[in-house]
C-alpha cells in the first residue's frame, strides 16, 4: 500500500513537472514572439510588461487548449454514464436484456479500473434479475395450472349437483369428488405456505432432541394400509439413533417419500428402508422396485411443479411440491439428500445428516 502511494506521487509530481515546463516554454516563446512583433512596430516596451504579456499570452493559450481537451473527454464520460443510468432505468421498468454498448479494454490489467467493473456489474446483475423474473413467471404460470384444475372440477360437479333428477348414488359420487378436490387446493395451499416459510432465512427451526428410527417407524406403521394392499414386501432395518431435528419438518420428510416409494412401485414389488451410522454422520437410505426416473426428468427432480409423467399424475394425488419440500427441509437442518435412479427398475434415496450435539 506504501509503495503504491508513493507510486501515485511521483506520477503526480511528474504531471506537475510537465505542466509548468510547458508554460514556461509557452511563456519563452511568446516572450521572443511579442519582442519581435513589437521590434517591427517600432515600439518601445518595458521588459518586465513583455515577459507579464507573454506570460499572459502562454497561460491563455494552455487554458485554450486544456478547455478543448476537456470538451471531447467529458461528453464521451457522460454519454457512458447515461447509457448506465439508461440500463438501470429499463431495468427497474422490468425490462432485462439488455446491452451496454460500451467499447471497454481487454487486456487482464484493466479489468481492475472502477468502470469496467461498474459495466461488469450492471450486466451481471441484469441478468440474474432477469432470472428471477423468468422463474417467477413460471412459478405464477405453475400455481394458476394447478389451482385452476380442482377448480373446474367442483364447478362442473356443482353445477351437475344442480338436477334434482340426480340419483342419489351420482349425487354422493360427485359431492365425493367435489371434496377430494377441496382437499388438494388446500393441501397446494398449506405446501405453498411450507416452501416459502422454509425459503426464508428467519424461519425458525424447533429442534428437539428424539429418537429418529422410533418417529420412522411411526411413518412405515402409518402407511401400512398402503403397502399391504399392495402387497409389498419391506425390509426395515432401523439402528437406534438420537438426532436434534425439528420433528415435524422430518416427519414430514420421511412421510412423503415413504409415500412417493410405495405410489409407484407395483403390487409384490420391494422397498427396503434403512437407518444407520456411516463415516460419523446418519445415513438414511430408501430402496424401491419402482418405476424409476427417465433420465431427461433426473435434472427436474426438485423442481417446482414438476411432473416426470403428467398423464400418470393426473391418475394420482400430487402437485410437483413434495420433493422440493423435502430437499429444503433437509437443507436448513444442514444435511443432503441424493437421489439415484434407473428407469423401470426403481429408485434409491440417500439422506444424509449430521449426528447430535
Amino acid at each position: 500500500m506504501k509503495n503504491q502511494c508513493s507510486s501515485k506521487l511521483k506520477v503526480h509530481s511528474l504531471a506537475i513537472l510537465l505542466l509548468l515546463s510547458i508554460v514556461v516554454f509557452w511563456v519563452f516563446v511568446f516572450t521572443s514572439c511579442l519582442n519581435c512583433f513589437f521590434l517591427w512596430l517600432r515600439v518601445a516596451i518595458h521588459p518586465i510588461l513583455l515577459h507579464v504579456a507573454s506570460a499572459l499570452l502562454g497561460l491563455a493559450l494552455f487554458a485554450f487548449v486544456m478547455a478543448q481537451i476537456g470538451k471531447y473527454m467529458k461528453p464521451k464520460r457522460i454519454s457512458y454514464f447515461q447509457t448506465i443510468i439508461q440500463a438501470i432505468r429499463q431495468m427497474a421498468k422490468g425490462n432485462f436484456e439488455i446491452n451496454l454498448d460500451i467499447p471497454l479494454p481487454t487486456d487482464q490489467k484493466s479489468r481492475h479500473n472502477p468502470f469496467v467493473q461498474l459495466v461488469d456489474s450492471v450486466h451481471y446483475m441484469a441478468k440474474e434479475l432477469g432470472q428471477l423474473e423468468r422463474v417467477r413467471q413460471e412459478f405464477i404460470s405453475n400455481v394458476s395450472h394447478e389451482i385452476q384444475s380442482p377448480l373446474t372440477s367442483i364447478k362442473g360437479f356443482a353445477r351437475a349437483l344442480e338436477n334434482d333428477r340426480l340419483p342419489e348414488n351420482k349425487r354422493m359420487h360427485y359431492l365425493n369428488i367435489i371434496q377430494k378436490e377441496a382437499d388438494r387446493l388446500s393441501k397446494l395451499s398449506d405446501n405453498l405456505m411450507k416452501l416459502t416459510a422454509l425459503e426464508n432465512t428467519k424461519h425458525p427451526i424447533r429442534l428437539s432432541n428424539y429418537r429418529l428410527d422410533r418417529q420412522i417407524r411411526s411413518c412405515l406403521l402409518a402407511l401400512e394400509p398402503q403397502w399391504t394392499k399392495k402387497a409389498l414386501n419391506m425390509t426395515i432395518e432401523l439402528d437406534p439413533i438420537t438426532i436434534d431435528a425439528d420433528r415435524d419438518l422430518m416427519n414430514q420428510v420421511w412421510m412423503n417419500l415413504i409415500h412417493n416409494s410405495i405410489k409407484f412401485t407395483p403390487e409384490h414389488g420391494k422397498l427396503q428402508v434403512e437407518l444407520s451410522i456411516h463415516d460419523g454422520r446418519i445415513m438414511f437410505c430408501l430402496s424401491d422396485t419402482g418405476i424409476g426416473i427417465k433420465k431427461e426428468d433426473f435434472v427436474h427432480l426438485f423442481e417446482r411443479f414438476y411432473k416426470a409423467d403428467r398423464s400418470r399424475t393426473r391418475r394420482q394425488e400430487g402437485n410437483g411440491l413434495g420433493l422440493s419440500i423435502v430437499k429444503k427441509i433437509i437443507e436448513v437442518h444442514h444435511g443432503e439428500i441424493h437421489v439415484q435412479s434407473e428407469y423401470q427398475k426403481g429408485t434409491r434415496v440417500t439422506i444424509l445428516l449430521n449426528m447430535s450435539g
